[in-house]
C-alpha cells in the first residue's frame, strides 16, 4: 500500500515563491515516479511535474513539467525523506489550484495512469 500526503500549500502573492512537500511511504515507492497535478473547480485534474525514480541513473531522477511550468518549477527528491519537492517560483493567479501528488509504475503524463494520491494541499495566488 502506498501512502502520500501533500504540504506546503498558502496564500500568495503574485510572482512569490512556494515549495510544496509530498511525503510517500510504502516499499515500491522509491521506485516509482511521483508527479504532481493540480485541480481547479469544474475541470479536469491537470499535469504540472513528475520526477522518475533513480534507479538505473546516476541523478536523483528524471523532471518534466508541463509547458506552463517550465522555467518556474524545478522539482527534486530525496530518497532519504521519501519526499518530492516542486520548487514553484513566480507564481501566477492562474497557478491557483489544489495540489496533488500521486505515483506511477511509469514515467507518464497521463493522469489515470496514477494509481494513488494524497490528499492535496491549496495554493491560492492572489493578484
Amino acid at each position: 500500500q502506498v501512502q502520500l500526503a501533500e504540504s506546503g500549500g498558502g496564500l500568495v502573492q503574485a510572482g512569490d515563491s512556494l515549495r510544496l512537500s509530498c511525503v510517500y511511504s510504502g516499499e515500491t515507492a522509491n521506485r516509482s515516479t511521483i508527479g504532481w497535478f493540480r485541480q481547479t473547480p469544474g475541470k479536469e485534474r491537470e499535469f504540472v511535474a513528475m520526477i522518475s525514480s533513480n534507479v538505473g541513473r546516476s541523478d536523483g531522477g528524471r523532471p518534466y513539467y508541463a509547458d506552463s511550468m517550465k522555467g518556474r518549477c524545478t522539482i527534486s527528491r530525496d530518497y532519504a525523506k521519501s519526499t518530492v519537492y516542486p520548487q514553484m517560483n513566480a507564481l501566477k493567479p492562474e497557478d491557483t489550484a489544489v495540489y496533488y501528488c500521486g505515483r506511477n509504475w511509469y514515467f507518464s503524463t497521463n493522469v489515470r495512469e496514477y494509481g494513488y494520491w494524497g490528499q492535496g494541499t491549496e495554493v491560492t495566488v492572489s493578484s
